[in-house]
């Protein structure tokens, strides 16, 4: 598995732009990212789209978040929608440099970054990742900060449905008990500050529940980063 996903990581990236299909490009041109990854003024612990004269939305500041911060690059809609599927499910690793690149033009991201102590992938269940041959979410993490990453802390201990086919009820509690810390390293985290790294944040459920699980064992700051946010 990890040869295959190392050869298709060293494949030369996309010659031609994915939205106005200009040449050369890389996967998306600048003049694109330009005119459709505008930084957007957003809820400072769940990432929604805010006005300017707000630093929280009304759901977080009447319950707060188990985030101290929530940043995410771009809204889940064209022509980031497509791309985030080609990446999550149809074979294209690579895109990953690509989107890296766009998180860390992204306000605050890079300061979050560096003052982490650990980064840490949201994790995939094994069936997954048997299907996909690769965590959408670890590759992220890894071209983020590479000596920062772990993916042995939070684990998946529960298989349960894909978020994408469920309602929102669902999703809601579709999650519960799925995440849990690596006992042999809650040490790791007591007093520390985390990265959370996810592709797509929805309702927020998965990074909460997973926030919690890193929370009972000691974390003392969390962000959230995500590449894109559903609005």
């Amino acid at each position: 598995m990890f040869t295959r996903l190392f050869s298709r990581m060293l494949r030369p990236p996309a010659s031609q732009c994915r939205v106005c299909h200009s040449w050369p490009a890389q996967p998306v041109c600048d003049p694109c990212v330009a005119e459709f990854a505008q930084p957007q003024h957003r809820c400072s612990t769940c990432a929604l789209p805010l006005p300017a004269s707000l630093s929280q939305c009304g759901i977080c500041l009447k319950e707060a978040p188990p985030l101290e911060r929530c940043l995410a690059a771009v809204p889940y809609a064209f022509p980031w929608a497509h791309l985030m599927a080609d990446f999550k499910f149809h074979d294209q690793p690579a895109l990953v440099r690509f989107f890296a690149d766009l998180l860390k033009a992204t306000p605050w991201v890079e300061h979050s970054l560096d003052a982490a102590d650990l980064v840490l992938p949201m994790p995939l269940s094994r069936q997954r990742l048997q299907v996909r041959g690769y965590n959408q979410a670890l590759l992220l993490a890894q071209q983020l900060s590479p000596r920062k990453t772990r993916a042995d802390v939070l684990l998946r201990i529960a298989e349960t449905p894909a978020q994408h086919t469920l309602k929102r009820a669902e999703r809601l509690t579709s999650l519960n008990h799925a995440f849990a810390v690596d006992p042999l390293k809650a040490s790791l985290l007591k007093g520390l500050r985390v990265v959370l790294v996810d592709d797509v944040m929805t309702t927020g459920t998965s990074l909460y529940t997973a926030a919690r699980a890193l929370k009972a064992a000691g974390a003392a700051h969390i962000t959230g980063l995500v590449i894109a946010r559903t609005e």
